[in-house]
């Protein structure tokens, strides 16, 4: 982190914290002018935790069933910030009974005399804008019972929060962050008495992030399918808030969410979860679904390219490919070596998985998930096709990766194919890595081809400046196929096959030419809400590549005699738990 990184932190902090000292000079509300029906969703287990004295939040478990909330000891930045954004009042809400309840007006009330004056962490503009939400949302449940008093203490804050969001908006990163700031404002200024002059400024600013953040694919910069999902629900909110408050969402506004919404369908497995890419998990529960249907938007896009993914979908089975160059500079902070990775899910089953974040497990395991080896792709020499640059006050960005990523999708015989190629390894080893997928029309098999290529004189030279380091030992290679945690792999048919047995029945075969030694080995699988990551397995294929041009074939198909339809109803993946 450079000096003029440190000045710049320290100077955003000290403006978010004289605006919040400052808004409470102003006039506060004193009541609703309207509120909107709530639309976050939360999770009964969790609120149930929470009560119980359990707080997981961030990836630590901290257990304390005496001491208030705010008294807890804070793991890392992470977990406050999950705390003090007031998210885990849906899960006390999806509880909803009296001693849940008086959970929550004693957490907040004392958050208002701890932090209300502007004094805390939780001053800046996206956990202020989350906050206002799910204050405003949940206000029924929360004023339930309470004095005069504590309601106009309530009201105060809440209009103090507002007017600092109005001044410190623009101090969000762009990108969610700013998107949480904007929509928090828009609910507050239109519910709370006195605050509706916020509303179009609000409004104004989301549309210009719309158009500046938003591309033509209806992706993100960061290219994070959650953080998409994430956008696209508080742009939803936004504009269900204002038309209800008989406001018509600008153009750039609504033009979004119709280019978001096929995106995400093209995202969404057939398990009903996201692809889990560039930082992304696979979404909570239902969320993606709901905020779908809540959109009204019915428009999908054709097996394609959407922000840079490529799917194919048949039968049970989908296969969403990362098939574009990583993203870059700020927006690469979470972003992953996973150019031509792919997950592959079979009804409600994931099959073959990338590792994910490691965000939540600390700073080592987010560095290895970002990794090429923790994706399901080719990787040489166990090196990554991006690296990780110098760390930044943002983060560590991702540099020196793919810049050419051509893609083709067409029609195979017997079903579709997916081609693809990135030239991640051409400097360091004169290698183009091409990959084909077909999926069969009934989505019960795929196949698959890998190949390392040396085309151009240059690039031939190269890769013999790579033999000749590894005295004419051949580039060691090797193929990952990472396997979720719930799929049972075993080596079979002498060596030369791996069965996977699904929790719904289903087996599947994995088989391969015979050009590489086949292994199965130890993975993990990272995801959020958990303490600690997963252990899994990996299928790998390695050798050594010894030419200009290096090809091997596998495939991945169902048994034949797993059944056409399973009734696959029973899910045990929960959030949380080791």
């Amino acid at each position: 982190m450079t000096a003029s990184e440190t000045r710049e932190a320290r100077g955003t902090r000290l403006l978010n914290r004289f605006h919040a000292r400052l808004s409470g000079l102003a006039r506060p509300a004193t009541a609703f002018t309207s509120q909107p029906e709530p639309r976050t969703i939360g999770s009964f287990a969790r609120g149930r935790q929470l009560v119980a004295g359990n707080y997981l939040f961030a990836g630590h478990l901290v257990e304390q069933s005496t001491a208030p909330l705010w008294d807890l000891p804070m793991p890392d930045r992470a977990f406050l910030n999950e705390i003090h954004g007031f998210s885990w009042l849906d899960d006390l809400a999806a509880v909803g009974d009296q001693s849940t309840r008086a959970k929550a007006q004693e957490w907040l009330w004392l958050w208002i005399e701890r932090y209300g004056r502007g004094g805390g962490p939780g001053w800046t503009p996206d956990l202020a804008g989350r906050r206002l939400i799910r204050w405003i949302n949940h206000a029924l449940f929360l004023l339930r019972g309470q004095d005069k008093a504590a309601a106009d203490a309530f009201f105060r804050s809440l209009a103090r929060q507002t007017i600092f969001l109005s001044h410190r908006w623009k101090g969000a990163a762009p990108g969610l962050p700013r998107f949480e700031a904007l929509t928090g404002m828009i609910y507050a200024g239109l519910a709370l008495q006195g605050m509706e002059k916020h509303v179009a400024p609000a409004a104004r600013a989301l549309a210009r992030e719309c158009a500046s953040q938003i591309d033509a694919q209806g992706g993100l910069p960061t290219r994070n399918p959650e953080e998409l999902l994430e956008v696209f629900t508080l742009l939803s909110w936004a504009a269900a808030v204002l038309t209800e408050s008989n406001q018509v969402p600008r153009q750039e506004h609504l033009v979004a969410i119709e280019r978001m919404s096929p995106t995400l369908r093209t995202l969404r497995h057939a398990d009903g979860s996201l692809a889990r890419f560039h930082g992304g998990g696979k979404g909570a529960e239902g969320r993606l679904d709901h905020a779908l249907a809540a959109s009204g938007v019915k428009t999908r896009h054709p097996d394609g390219l959407s922000m840079g993914y490529a799917r194919l979908s048949a039968g049970r089975t989908s296969v969403i490919v990362d098939a574009a160059a990583p993203p870059e500079g700020k927006a690469s902070m979470n972003a992953h070596a996973s150019t031509l990775a792919f997950e592959l899910t079979s009804g409600r089953r994931p099959v073959v998985v990338n590792c994910g974040s490691g965000i939540s497990f600390g700073l080592e395991w987010r560095r290895a998930g970002r990794a090429t080896p923790s994706h399901s792709t080719l990787a040489l020499e166990g090196l990554s096709s991006a690296r990780l640059g110098p760390a930044t006050a943002q983060g560590e960005p991702l540099i020196d990766g793919p810049k050419k990523v051509p893609i083709r999708m067409s029609q195979a015989p017997d079903g579709l194919r997916f081609q693809g190629g990135h030239d991640g390894y051409l400097r360091s080893h004169g290698l183009t890595h091409a990959r084909t997928l077909e999926l069969t029309f009934d989505g019960r098999g795929m196949a698959g081809e890998d190949l390392m290529l040396a085309i151009e004189d240059r690039e031939k030279k190269r890769f013999d400046k790579a033999m000749d380091s590894a005295s004419l030992g051949g580039i060691p290679y090797q193929i990952r196929f990472h396997l979720h945690p719930d799929v049972e792999a075993q080596i079979d048919m002498g060596g030369t096959a791996v069965s996977l047995a699904l929790k719904s029945g289903e087996l599947w075969v994995f088989r391969h030419d015979g050009k590489a030694e086949l292994r199965l080995d130890p993975s993990v699988y990272l995801e959020k809400n958990r303490l600690k990551p997963r252990a899994t397995k990996q299928i790998v294929l390695s050798s050594r590549a010894m030419l200009y041009a290096t090809r091997i074939r596998w495939s991945l198909a169902k048994a034949q005699d797993t059944p056409i339809s399973i009734r696959d109803l029973h899910r045990d993946d929960g959030d949380a738990g080791s």
